[in-house]
């Protein structure tokens, strides 16, 4: 889990730099939240369903989505499931029962009420889970799907990152109650509230939340409370609504994750420094050679923007089609890239 922690970071780091660079056009860090992540994931069965939200790398990673999975995707080419129409960071892989990532907020949480509610009536061993942030919960899909959940005994779990901020909105805006956690009772299901920052509480909280689910055929929820260190992406300046003073006290040694449980590990003499020099090294190694292999990729035909939701494209999709194959031949001169993209 901890090893997973540090290649997350290193990603993070390198792909955050990308963005910069103009490389990819997006990203977004889970700077703060590793533990949370991988915790959680190591918590669950591999065949656990779970539908991610957009800051789930350390869940996609523990369960073995590669390096050049995240580069692939990141950087849009066609091999990746979405085809690169989708924008980065957005994974999946079905192969490791993780759901597509999905940019509206809380689309997820009912889905899984659904087929936590399927899991039960088939009498199946596994769960369903979503992961949803603070601002997440307050979206109506978030007390539209728990209620489902709640009243359906679906085996379903609910675990929310409670990072602080839902993108420049403080929590002390978006609820005068305590937290997310509470809201379970209410709803009639079991509720954990956990500290995310610490990898091994999340592990045995999440692993607690997954027996009472199966066992008792009924939803869970668990709030991991922890702290974005980042920007909430490559599109946002945090700068402009929190203080470096606060990030400064939440990123101090021994209190954000990987800090805290390297201390926990060095004094148990299970881990070096220079195991994590070294660990760290291979990661961005890996990492620059994914993306030499992703720039030698092409790009998905023109024809796939088109394809994968109809059986029959509609007539007006296909003059959509239609019209953009007319102009790029009419101006071809203007759309030089387009010689990097697979034929159709």
């Amino acid at each position: 889990m901890f090893k997973t922690m540090l290649r997350v970071s290193v990603v993070d780091q390198i792909l955050n730099s990308l963005q910069r660079q103009g490389r990819i056009s997006f990203y977004m860090t889970g700077v703060g939240e590793e533990a949370a992540q991988v915790g959680s994931a190591a918590g669950l069965e591999p065949h656990d369903v779970v539908w991610p939200q957009y800051r789930e790398l350390g869940c996609f990673m523990y369960r073995g989505f590669t390096i050049q999975q995240v580069v692939d995707q990141c950087m849009s080419r066609k091999d990746e499931p979405g085809k690169g129409r989708q924008m980065p960071v957005h994974y999946c892989d079905s192969k490791l029962s993780m759901q597509a990532v999905t940019s509206p907020l809380a689309t997820q949480i009912p889905q899984v009420a659904g087929a936590g509610y399927a899991f039960r009536t088939s009498k199946e061993n596994r769960v369903a889970v979503a992961y949803c942030g603070d601002g997440s919960a307050s979206e109506g899909d978030f007390a539209v799907g728990l209620n489902f959940a709640a009243t359906l005994k679906a085996q379903a779990i609910f675990l929310c990152r409670n990072n602080g901020w839902a993108i420049s909105t403080d929590v002390r805006e978006q609820y005068c109650g305590d937290g997310v956690a509470v809201r379970g009772p209410a709803y009639g299901m079991s509720a954990l509230r956990v500290d995310g920052n610490d990898l091994a509480a999340v592990y045995s909280a999440v692993k607690m939340a997954r027996d009472h689910c199966v066992q008792a055929g009924e939803p869970v929820i668990v709030e991991m409370m922890t702290y974005r260190r980042g920007h909430h992406s490559t599109s946002d300046d945090a700068t402009r609504y929190r203080q470096g003073q606060e990030v400064a006290s939440m990123s101090r040694s021994g209190l954000e994750p990987i800090s805290r449980m390297r201390l926990l590990l060095q004094d148990a003499g299970f881990w070096t420094e220079e195991e994590e020099t070294s660990l760290r090294d291979a990661t961005r190694e890996e990492i620059m050679t994914a993306l030499k292999t992703a720039e030698g990729k092409k790009f998905a035909a023109i024809a796939d923007m088109f394809q994968d939701v109809w059986a029959t494209p509609p007539p007006n999709l296909q003059q959509q089609q239609a019209e953009l194959e007319q102009h790029i031949d009419r101006h071809r001169d203007k759309y030089p890239s387009l010689a990097q993209f697979a034929s159709s």
